[in-house]
């Protein structure tokens, strides 16, 4: 399992919801033959991590964007990022020259 660990203070740190998006589909063209494009939806097209934020996270605006460091940049959800709950959803992993 690939993690990255960062410091965030135990007594100030927020927790976060992260949901992560990958493709929609296994596929390039889904629905560009006779198969039905329900068949090859990504299982994994969305994932939600929990963690741990810094305090200012959480009282960012709805839309408002981030880089999180090594991971990618991510947005404030529009509907579920509120006072006492903090949610993040990516809109772009950072190019990593190592993976092919």
């Amino acid at each position: 399992m690939k993690a990255t660990l960062h410091w965030v203070s135990a007594q100030h740190a927020v927790d976060a919801e992260v949901r992560l998006y990958e493709r929609l589909f296994t596929v390039d063209q889904p629905g560009s033959d006779d198969t039905d494009f329900r068949s090859v939806v990504n299982p994994r097209s969305r994932t939600v991590q929990f963690g741990y934020v810094e305090p200012a996270l959480a009282t960012a605006v709805a839309d408002q964007k981030f880089q999180f460091e090594r991971h990618g940049y991510f947005v404030a959800d529009r509907k579920d990022h509120q006072a006492g709950q903090t949610v993040f959803n990516r809109i772009t992993t950072l190019k990593d020259s190592f993976t092919r």
